[in-house]
């Protein structure tokens, strides 16, 4: 497709197959995707149920595929062949299904202590994404869906390119949206947290937004919906949200909406879009320093923050490390990322090996047993 811009998807699994098939609805502009996975197979699947729903939508958007480790030098090349001007990160080390589809001491520990525990997961393949960007295509935009609200500040830290995330906060901004009868509208404003996919412990740790510059009041009833609804289905709305991001980025047309992890910075933030930008779109009076350090305090409930190019695990995660990965205990520094992500790695492979709510002798997994 001559002439049209080019979108790279990392990925074949549910967000992606959600995110491209949402594209294919879209009549903006033309559009080149090319879906890439290590299973050539998967990623032909994916192109091809896109592909369809474009061509019977009268959407000028073409989809193919290619079958590249993204670990390997090949997505270096594909880069190069074809210099995208954006890149999608939907594929993690870290399965977020696991726990329904393979069910084990590490999925009950992740249940058991928080999120934050695979953010070293979370940042692997978008850290291989970023370096393939720096390296071989230095204008091309990244975007990362893995914890974005954590992961995209460890990209910045490590002075990699990352542009904003998708998720979390954009599905909280949409859930309210549908509550409240609005579409993407400058109307709405919503700083949120992926933390904020559940209510939190403290009422006062709740998202927050402004309708017409007026903050809401009734933000945890406003999110029964999406918080009652399938994690896993709920893809289809993020990834309609991913979609439009995309076709803003792509055909320089403006959105309103709310994005995690923008320019590296921690959670999610209300953002306007256009010419390939993205920047930051706070309500009234709130600054962003003060829009940071709220992120920062509402983000440790999910067991991580990134400060000042270190990862520290709070609350119950760093009890977990502190019992089955020491090491980890004092946090580490972004740049000793792999060392963390060997420990983790380990640690998965250690109580994968046991039944889920189990020990190696028959008895309950709890964070002070070894």
């Amino acid at each position: 497709m001559s002439g049209a811009p080019h979108l790279v998807v990392l990925g074949t699994g549910s967000l992606a197959r959600s995110v491209c098939c949402s594209l294919a609805g879209l009549r903006s502009g033309p559009l080149w995707v090319t879906v890439v996975g290590r299973d050539a197979r998967a990623a032909g699947e994916v192109a091809y149920l896109a592909g369809s729903r474009a061509l019977l939508s009268g959407a000028p958007v073409r989809f193919d595929a290619a079958g590249t480790d993204p670990g390997s030098r090949a997505l270096e090349e594909l880069l190069v062949r074809t210099r995208p001007r954006l890149l999608l990160v939907c594929a993690s080390s870290q399965s977020p299904w696991e726990r329904t589809r393979h069910p084990s001491g590490w999925t009950d520990l992740i249940a058991e202590a928080g999120f934050g525990l695979t953010l070293p997961l979370q940042a692997e393949i978008p850290v291989w994404a970023a370096r393939a960007v720096a390296d071989a295509a230095p204008n091309t935009l990244l975007i990362n869906a893995c914890f974005p609200d954590a992961v995209n500040p460890v990209l910045k830290a490590l002075d990699l390119p990352v542009l904003c995330g998708i998720g979390n906060a954009g599905l909280v901004a949409a859930s309210l949206g549908h509550a409240l009868g609005l579409g993407p509208t400058p109307r709405l404003k919503v700083l949120a947290h992926h933390v904020h996919l559940h209510a939190p412990a403290a009422p006062a740790d709740e998202a927050r937004a402004w309708l017409d510059g007026a903050p809401l009041i009734d933000v945890t009833a406003l999110l029964t919906r999406q918080r009652t609804t399938d994690r896993e289905r709920l893809n289809l709305v993020t990834g309609h949200t991913a979609a439009l991001l995309i076709d803003s980025l792509a055909h320089g047309c403006g959105l309103h909406t709310s994005l995690p992890g923008p320019h590296g910075l921690p959670g999610g933030y209300p953002v306007v879009t256009g010419g390939g930008t993205v920047t930051l779109d706070l309500p009234p009076g709130l600054t962003e320093r003060e829009a940071t350090e709220w992120n920062h305090r509402v983000g440790a409930g999910d067991g991580v923050t990134v400060h000042d190019g270190r990862v520290r695990f709070t609350g119950p995660v760093r009890a977990a490390v502190t019992t089955h990965a020491p090491a980890l205990a004092e946090g580490f520094a972004a740049t000793a990322l792999d060392e963390a992500q060997a420990e983790v790695k380990a640690l998965r492979d250690r109580l994968r090996r046991r039944a889920a709510g189990r020990d190696g002798q028959g008895t309950p997994l709890r964070l002070e047993e070894r």
